[in-house]
């Protein structure tokens, strides 16, 4: 029988795991190391003209940034979130919270949500919930109870069929997740995001999720943090998830699979995550054919081992190594960067 955890103690054990195991991908990668941008010799651009300003759900960002879905829900999520809120604030970037399942449950940990627009009143902010519970849902109420309690600009609903079967207390149960999300999509007062949470969506989903009126789209590829990875960690048999540890598709080829579809859908905006870590690798994602590119483990780590200062650090040097990208490839605005040269140097 599968060893049953409360929702806070599981939500802890996730982030610790994050922190202090090596929960990356084995032999995998995002791809994005297999295409390296033209170099433009004669740019015509100074590097301070470089202007890397962009909207998302309404909001003008600094940088195209968004700290993704990661924590709340248990009593130490409320120090994470209020900080990093406070930064997202301060540089003016998007920031996601974790899964809400636990505020469905009770009301204990609802601070460690709401605490996020309560220190950042004027960036995006993003909902969250699992697909095994939206396939549950009769109605969009429960998900706009959880819209309403961080104030949300949007609603995530993540795709984790992978992390479900692995995890020891995991709930795979998909049928009936694409009429939930397409019920939220009618009945929320804010758009819906679908993402992954590190395995990629395929053009082939993307395309049905569009269809089913959703507009955007985090791809959350393989490459950065295996989920597969920490609920293996968790579990006392070990062999299953020891095999699907690098399942996925890398995020590369599912930014460049579903950034086709936009001659289709021309008003999808597309979310690049899974294993960015450096401005380099958010440059290429949205050369690739994101609008936005989002990151979670790197971030995190950084305010662990250095605070407020060492997030503001990390993300001072993706924020100039993005521009750097700019520059070298002549890209005076986020509208140019879509449409400069890349070559692939060696197949992923």
């Amino acid at each position: 029988m599968a060893v049953r955890r409360a929702t806070p103690s599981r939500k802890k054990e996730h982030v610790d795991l994050v922190l202090r195991r090596p929960v990356g991908f084995k032999s995998k990668t995002t791809g994005l190391e297999a295409v390296e941008f033209v170099n433009n010799a004669l740019p015509e651009l100074d590097f301070e003209a470089v202007r890397t300003s962009a909207s998302f759900l309404g909001h003008t960002l600094a940088f195209p940034l968004m700290i993704s879905c990661m924590t709340g829900g248990y009593a130490g999520a409320l120090a994470i979130n209020r900080a990093l809120a406070e930064v997202c604030a301060e540089r003016r970037i998007g920031m996601g919270v974790g899964s809400q399942r636990q505020a469905l449950e009770d009301v204990q940990y609802h601070k460690t949500f709401s605490v996020v627009r309560e220190a950042a009143p004027e960036i995006p902010i993003v909902g969250n919930i699992g697909a095994a519970e939206v396939a549950r849902m009769r109605d969009a109420a429960p998900a706009q109870r959880l819209v309403d309690l961080v104030r949300a600009d949007a609603f995530a609903v993540h795709l984790n069929p992978l992390q479900e079967l692995l995890q020891p207390e995991g709930n795979p149960r998909f049928r009936g997740v694409l009429n939930g999300i397409a019920l939220l999509v009618k009945g929320l007062r804010v758009p819906v995001i679908v993402k992954e949470i590190g395995a990629g969506i395929s053009g082939a989903v993307a395309r049905r999720l569009l269809d089913a009126g959703v507009r955007h789209i985090d791809v959350a590829g393989a490459g950065g943090t295996s989920w597969a990875g920490v609920e293996t960690l968790r579990s006392r048999d070990r062999r299953m998830g020891s095999l699907l540890w690098d399942w996925g598709i890398p995020t590369a080829e599912a930014v460049r699979e579903v950034a086709t579809l936009k001659k289709d859908f021309a008003d999808m905006t597309l979310i690049a995550s899974g294993g960015i870590t450096n401005g380099l690798d958010a440059a290429k994602c949205i050369t690739l054919g994101a609008d936005l590119v989002a990151s979670a483990r790197p971030l995190l780590l950084a305010l662990r081992t250095g605070g407020r200062d060492g997030l503001c650090a990390a993300l001072d040097s993706w924020e100039l190594e993005f521009r750097g990208a700019m520059f070298l490839t002549g890209s005076a605005s986020i509208a140019d960067l879509h449409k400069a040269a890349l070559m692939r140097t060696r197949l992923p």
